[in-house]
């Protein structure tokens, strides 16, 4: 798994940052949380792929996290993509995308499947869960969480041959936490892997202030990417926006117990976001400042 920011910039793009848009690439699947004005070109730069299994997850419906999607619909039917999309987000969403699609007249070369979310379980996949919640902005947004289901444990080779278990298919099932058969014997996962190994946790704030609920909703989070439009000296100003400062976005990650907080949505003024970083800091161990294009990957 690999986490990629795609835009880093607050409500306008600056030369150095494009609007906000991440990326969480894992097993082949892309999932993408909102696309700003031009989406697509640090897509095609990122290298991600054109035509992977894909979700779209939108925050809220304000320009510079959500007209992206058009871009990216449009270069990816130019690209022959075959594989459908799912898009998910506040209600409204299916009227956006499809009036513009209707208006610009433009094809598409794939299916488009799109839902408005409520709070809670908005995705179940065989190995993971996407969670929304309400966020706290000027109009009606979502954070979410992906978390990872627990994984099988360690496979140990040398308990499988004691076993006598051939190396191959057997073992692969092994490996997902099937049963097998070998002779007359039913082999348990449990006789040849160690104990289950937690699944990951990454949280997406969005555009938000800092609540109560969204500090128990990211409760230890591997990774938290969060709202730090603003140092601490324009809090006023990030109460009035409804927005965080990177301090404010510490504080939550620390409280909450998260690992690593990742910094991003920078307003313009910021042509250095030392200062936020700094500042954050100063609270929480493990500070990330993102930049356009940057990667971590999740171990």
């Amino acid at each position: 798994m690999r986490l990629v920011f795609l835009g880093t910039s607050a409500a306008q793009p600056t030369p150095e940052r494009g609007l906000t848009c991440i990326c969480l690439e894992r097993e082949g699947e892309i999932l993408m949380f909102d696309a700003g004005e031009g989406a697509q070109i640090s897509y095609l730069k990122s290298g991600l792929g054109w035509n992977k299994k894909m979700k779209i997850f939108v925050t809220h419906l304000h320009g510079d996290h959500c007209i992206g999607i058009l871009g990216l619909l449009q270069t990816m039917t130019l690209q022959n993509r075959t594989q459908p999309i799912e898009i998910y987000g506040p209600d409204g969403i299916e009227e956006f995308i499809a009036s513009n699609i209707k208006v610009l007249n433009f094809g598409l070369s794939f299916p488009v499947m799109i839902t408005a979310i409520r709070e809670e379980t908005v995705v179940d996949e065989k190995f993971y869960i996407i969670k929304a919640c309400e966020a706290d902005h000027s109009i009606t947004s979502y954070s979410y969480l992906f978390e990872e289901k627990d994984r099988p444990g360690k496979f140990f080779p040398e308990k499988a041959k004691k076993i006598g278990i051939p190396e191959g298919e057997l073992w692969h099932k092994l490996q997902l936490g099937k049963e097998v058969q070998v002779g007359s014997r039913t082999v348990k996962p449990s006789e040849v892997l160690g104990e289950k190994r937690p699944g990951k946790k990454i949280g997406i704030s969005g555009d938000t202030r800092p609540t109560k609920r969204l500090e128990e909703f990211f409760r230890d989070c591997d990774y938290l990417s969060f709202d730090s439009t603003f140092s601490d000296e324009l809090q006023e100003k990030a109460v009035e926006t409804h927005h965080s400062t990177a301090k404010e976005a510490a504080f939550l990650a620390k409280n909450a117990n998260v690992s690593n907080l990742i910094l991003t949505h920078f307003s313009a003024r910021y042509n250095d976001e030392s200062v936020l970083f700094e500042e954050a800091k100063k609270i929480h161990s493990s500070v990330i400042a993102a930049r356009d294009l940057l990667e971590i990957e999740i171990k």
